[in-house]
């Protein structure tokens, strides 16, 4: 077995997670990206050819980078090295060039992946050029940042940049479902009970990325469940696996727990400093202040709350508010307590008094439902920045209407596709 075999091996046991076990080994089982692995297209004639030069892959988390990596060792039967450019440097990269030196001598190819190419700096960039150059290692770089701003122009143009694309629903939803199938690497084996609205949630909320929707999966899957019924285990019967969109929605939330041992009553009273305000009542909202700060409570932590107010509660109906509280804040940090509690208290009142809007708190939360339902939906490429020529010649930057050319009355569209005559602020 090569070193690629025995690394996919390793890649595909079964204590490995679920996203690595179902990792593709060939173009027939791999999902998305048609416009370059398609029949005919240019990186899988080259594959198939056995002729592939160095090149980037620049796209989102989970889009296939390192699948694609794989299957470019397996089909042109090089030694595949894979590093991080997290955890790795320039002794790595030495020993790596050694044995690709000896492989040349033997006329194998050597093919060097480095995940997160963009985190590597001018030092060790520069130091891999000219293996680069002379062909000792075939590189290929994954990056989820634009190569044309994180790689060395001198390495980029050694190099073939294809771009991966987001992975839409459907292509997420037919990874969960082999993942689902599969028997050898997958669930397939485990009694798992989901329904379509699950497998489309799971799909919708990962973003396009295909580890997060298994990572998911796997832990929807193995949660402990209840124990079979004495009948069930007489028949030797398989407890039934329930996945719905509650316990997908579960597995997918990030909890942040704040604990103190004076926790409760700490943002008990931050809660009616905050309602006081917004309820317009000067004198409350003085008290609850003094409550805080006369117990000893940081000020700077009661200046940030503040400012956070003045935009959520009071925003544009006053936007000197905003001006008021970030001036309390600086003078806070200026003299501190006990000189510093006239001037949050000027603040608090301040903030009381002023008229009240929530538009713009509004709008935001409209907005930020919008970002969690969709995704990252992609920027439309006519106003994209484009100052590479690798970004004009992708079209980013087509068709821009300059705004003052147009006396400010152009009609373009700036929202996502799928957000257009999206409305947020009244």
């Amino acid at each position: 077995m090569d070193m690629f075999e025995h690394q996919f091996e390793k890649q595909v046991s079964q204590e490995a997670p679920l996203a690595a076990r179902m990792r593709p080994a060939n173009f027939n089982d791999f999902v998305g990206q048609e416009h370059l692995i398609g029949k005919g297209r240019v990186l899988r004639k080259a594959i198939e050819a056995g002729q592939i030069p160095s090149i980037i892959l620049w796209g989102p988390p989970g889009s296939g980078k390192t699948t694609l990596a794989f299957i470019l060792a397996k089909k042109t039967k090089s030694e595949f090295y894979q590093i991080s450019a997290v955890n790795s440097g320039l002794k790595d990269l030495r020993e790596i060039i050694k044995k690709a030196e000896e492989n040349k001598k033997m006329n194998k190819k050597t093919i060097l992946f480095i995940d997160e190419i963009h985190r590597w700096n001018k030092a060790q960039q520069d130091a891999l050029l000219p293996h680069v150059e002379n062909g000792v290692i075939i590189l290929i770089g994954a990056t989820t940042e634009n190569p044309s701003f994180e790689v060395r122009g001198a390495l980029l143009s050694r190099c073939r940049v294809f771009v991966l694309k987001q992975l839409t629903k459907e292509e997420i939803s037919d990874i969960i479902n082999s993942a689902l199938k599969d028997e050898k690497r997958g669930l397939g084996k485990l009694k798992i009970k989901i329904d379509k609205k699950a497998i489309d949630a799971l799909a919708q909320m990962s973003n396009g990325d295909a580890r997060v929707a298994l990572n998911v999966l796997e832990y929807a899957a193995l949660t402990p469940s209840p124990s079979p019924t004495p009948t069930e285990r007489a028949r030797g019967a398989k407890k039934e696996v329930k996945i719905t969109q509650e316990i997908i929605k579960e597995a997918l939330q990030k909890s942040h727990l704040l604990y103190d041992k004076d926790g409760e009553e700490h943002y008990n009273i931050i809660s009616a400093l905050h309602k006081s305000m917004r309820g317009s009542d000067a004198n409350a909202s003085l008290y609850w202040l003094a409550r805080m700060l006369e117990v000893g409570e940081d000020p700077l932590y009661v200046a940030r709350r503040l400012v956070r107010f003045a935009s959520e509660d009071i925003g544009l109906a006053n936007s000197r508010a905003l001006e008021q509280t970030v001036a309390a804040f600086r003078a806070c940090q200026f003299i501190g307590m006990p000189e510093c509690n006239v001037i949050l208290a000027q603040a608090v009142v301040y903030l009381a008094k002023c008229k009240k809007s929530n538009d713009l708190y509004a709008a935001y939360l409209k907005v930020q439902k919008d970002v969690n339902d969709y995704g990252n939906l992609p920027v439309p490429l006519h106003i994209r920045n484009a100052p590479t020529k690798l970004m004009k010649d992708l079209n980013y930057g087509k068709d821009y209407k300059y705004s003052p050319d147009h006396d400010y009355k152009e009609k373009q569209e700036y929202m996502p596709d799928k957000l257009k005559k999206r409305k947020y602020f009244n």
